[in-house]
C-alpha cells in the first residue's frame, strides 16, 4: 500500500492545476465553435444590482399603495413593470442548477444580485453552452427585467445572457473563502472579489482623502506636487532607498517627506501649500509601518504651532462626521471621542502627570540620567544623555501608551526637532507637537525654524550623526539659501494619511488600508504563499 506523501498545499495546487485544465478545455471547445470570450470589447450596461433592487423596492411600494388593497391592480402594476428592460454586468458568485431553469448570483461593482436564466428564454444552444462551458467566476452580460421571486428575493429574469470574459482559475471555496491574510495582502483582487467588505475600506479611504483635500480647499490651502526623486540624501533620522540616474550617472533617492520642498515655497510667496504624496523610508515593517505610505503635510505662513493644533483638532473632528457621520468613532473596541476638545500637555508635564517625575526638579543633565536609572529607564550616556533626552526616554517608556483618547503633547526637547523652532521662552525646548490616539502617534507638527543660521547648525549635526552610522549625507544648501531670502513666520503640520484611515475604518494593521502593501516575494517553485512574519 503506497503512501501519499503530498502535503496539503500540494494537494490544493493540484485540485486547482485539474480545474484550471478543464476551464482551459472549455475555453478550447467555445474558440473551436467560433466564440472567444476574450474578444468582446464592450457590454452595454443600464443598472447597477443595488439601483435596481432599490428601484424596483420603491415603485412595488408605490403600486401596493396606489392599488389601495386591489389584488388584481397590483397584479397589473408588477406585470408593467416586466416590461422594462434592463441590462447589467458582473461576475458569476455562486450557481444553482434546477435542470431547465437556473438561479446565479451575479455580482457587480455594487453588490449581488440572484438572476433566473430558463433555456426557453435564453434559446435551449445557448443553455446547453451555459450549463456545460461556463463556471462560477466568469463575468457575464444580463439582458432581462426585474421580479420579485416567490421567496421574495428581487432578481433578473433573463431574456439574454453573454459570456464576457472567461475565469480560468476557480474562486476559493464557496463558504470558506479567502481567509489566509498573507495571500489576501499577495493577491487583493481574489480578496475584493471573495471578501467585498474589504472593498467598503478603500472606497472609505477614497472619502477620507477627498475630504481632506476639500477641507484643506476651504482654507484657502493650494495643493501642489513637489520631487519625489531627490538629488542629495539630507540628515533625517528616516533611511531613504536609493536609485540611480543613468543618463546624469549619479544616485538619487526617493524622498523620505516633503517637508523642505514645501518650505521653499512659502520663501517664494505661497501663504498655505499643502501635498497628499507618497513617501519612501527604507524601515522596519509592523502594524502602522509600511516601507511606500502615504502622508499629508501643510504649511501656513503667519501662523505657528498653535494654530496649527486648531486646524488638526477641526479636521479630524469634520472628517470624522463626513465620512463615518459622527465624531465619536469605534477602534479595535474602543470609544474614541473625536468631538470633544482634546487634552494638550506638554512632554515634560505628561511625564509628570503619568511617570511623576518633574522635569523641573533636574539641576543638571547628569541628575536627569541618575533620575533615570533609579527610575529603570534606558538612556544614552556622555553628551547624547541631556536633559531633553532624558524627557523624551521617559515619555517613551511611561506616556505614550497612555494616551489613548485624543492628545496633543507639545514643548518638545531641541535635541530631537532640528526644524522646529526654539520657544523664546525656553530655548531647551521647541515649538513643536505630536498628537496620539490609541496610544500612536499620528502626526506631527512645529512652529517652523525659519533662523537660516540656526537651521545650518542642526543640519550639520544631523549630518555629522548620520555619516557615523556609515550614511552619505549632506546638508541640503539650497534649502538654507531658501531662508536666507527670508521666510516668513510658518507653522507647518504633517500626518500619515494610512493611519487616519486605519482609525476611521477600525482597521488594524496598516496593511489592511494599503491596496497592494510591501510584501516579501515568494521564491519560484516554492508553492502557494504561506504565513509569514515580515513585521
Amino acid at each position: 500500500m503506497s503512501e501519499n506523501t503530498n502535503t496539503p498545499v500540494q494537494s490544493e495546487e493540484q485540485d486547482i492545476n485539474i480545474l484550471k485544465k478543464d476551464r482551459l478545455d472549455k475555453l478550447a471547445s467555445l474558440r473551436e465553435g467560433g466564440f472567444d470570450p476574450f474578444q468582446t470589447t464592450k457590454y452595454n450596461v443600464t443598472d447597477t444590482a443595488t439601483a435596481l433592487k432599490a428601484d424596483y423596492e420603491k415603485k412595488e411600494s408605490e403600486i401596493i399603495a396606489a392599488a389601495d388593497g386591489d389584488e388584481e391592480k397590483v397584479n397589473a402594476g408588477l406585470e408593467e413593470l416586466k416590461t422594462n428592460i434592463i441590462s447589467i454586468a458582473g461576475r458569476i458568485m455562486s450557481w444553482r442548477d434546477m435542470g431547465k431553469a437556473n438561479f446565479i448570483d451575479v455580482r457587480d461593482a455594487t453588490d449581488r444580485i440572484q438572476v433566473y436564466v430558463r433555456s426557453n428564454d435564453v434559446g435551449a444552444d445557448l443553455f446547453k453552452e451555459f450549463k456545460k462551458k461556463w463556471d462560477i467566476g466568469d463575468i457575464i452580460g444580463v439582458e432581462g427585467f426585474v421580479f420579485r421571486t416567490k421567496k421574495g428575493e428581487i432578481s433578473i429574469h433573463a431574456h439574454k445572457i453573454q459570456l464576457l470574459s472567461k475565469s480560468l482559475l476557480p474562486l476559493p471555496e464557496k463558504w470558506h473563502g479567502l481567509k489566509d491574510q498573507d495571500t489576501r495582502y499577495r493577491q487583493r483582487y481574489v480578496d475584493l472579489i471573495v471578501n467585498p467588505e474589504v472593498k467598503d475600506t478603500f472606497v472609505k479611504r477614497s472619502q477620507i482623502i477627498r475630504e481632506v483635500r476639500n477641507y484643506l480647499d476651504n482654507l484657502g490651502y493650494t495643493e501642489v506636487d513637489t520631487p519625489v526623486l531627490h538629488t542629495l540624501e539630507i540628515g533625517a533620522s528616516a533611511r531613504p532607498f536609493i536609485t540611480h540616474h543613468n543618463t546624469l550617472d549619479m544616485e538619487m533617492y526617493l524622498r523620505i517627506e516633503t517637508e523642505l520642498y514645501l518650505k521653499r515655497l512659502i520663501v517664494g510667496g505661497f501663504d498655505k501649500v499643502y501635498e497628499v504624496g507618497r513617501i519612501f523610508r527604507n524601515e522596519g515593517m509592523d502594524t502602522s509601518h509600511n516601507p511606500e505610505f502615504t502622508s499629508v503635510e501643510m504649511y501656513q505662513a503667519y501662523t505657528d504651532y498653535i494654530g496649527m493644533m486648531d486646524l488638526i483638532e477641526n479636521m479630524y473632528r469634520t472628517i470624522a462626521e463626513k465620512v463615518c457621520g459622527t465624531s465619536k468613532i469605534i477602534y479595535q473596541g474602543v470609544e474614541i471621542d473625536l468631538g470633544k476638545p482634546w487634552e494638550r500637555l506638554t512632554m515634560a508635564e505628561s511625564v509628570k502627570k503619568y511617570a511623576g517625575v518633574d522635569y523641573n526638579d533636574w539641576i543638571d543633565d547628569a541628575d536627569a540620567r541618575a533620575c533615570a536609572k533609579e527610575k529603570g529607564v534606558e538612556v544614552e550616556e556622555g553628551e547624547n544623555a541631556t536633559k531633553g533626552h532624558v524627557l523624551i526616554a521617559f515619555f517613551d517608556a511611561f506616556v505614550e501608551d497612555k494616551l489613548v483618547q485624543p492628545t496633543i503633547i507639545y514643548d518638545y526637547p531641541v535635541e530631537n526637532s532640528p526644524l522646529a523652532k526654539r520657544k523664546p521662552s525656553d530655548p531647551a525646548f521647541t515649538e513643536r507637537f505630536e498628537y496620539f490616539i490609541y496610544c500612536r502617534e499620528m502626526g506631527n507638527a512645529f512652529s517652523e525654524l525659519n533662523d537660516p543660521i540656526d537651521q545650518k547648525e542642526r543640519f550639520v549635526k544631523q549630518v555629522e550623526a548620520k555619516r557615523a552610522q556609515g550614511a552619505n549625507a549632506e546638508v541640503d544648501e539650497d534649502f538654507v539659501t531658501s531662508l536666507e531670502y527670508g521666510m516668513p513666520p510658518t507653522g507647518g503640520l504633517g500626518f500619515g494619511l494610512d493611519r487616519l484611515v486605519m482609525l476611521l475604518t477600525d482597521s488594524a494593521s496598516i496593511r489592511d488600508v494599503l491596496l497592494f502593501p510591501t510584501m516579501k516575494p515568494i521564491p519560484a517553485n516554492s508553492g502557494r504563499p504561506t504565513k509569514e512574519n515580515e513585521e
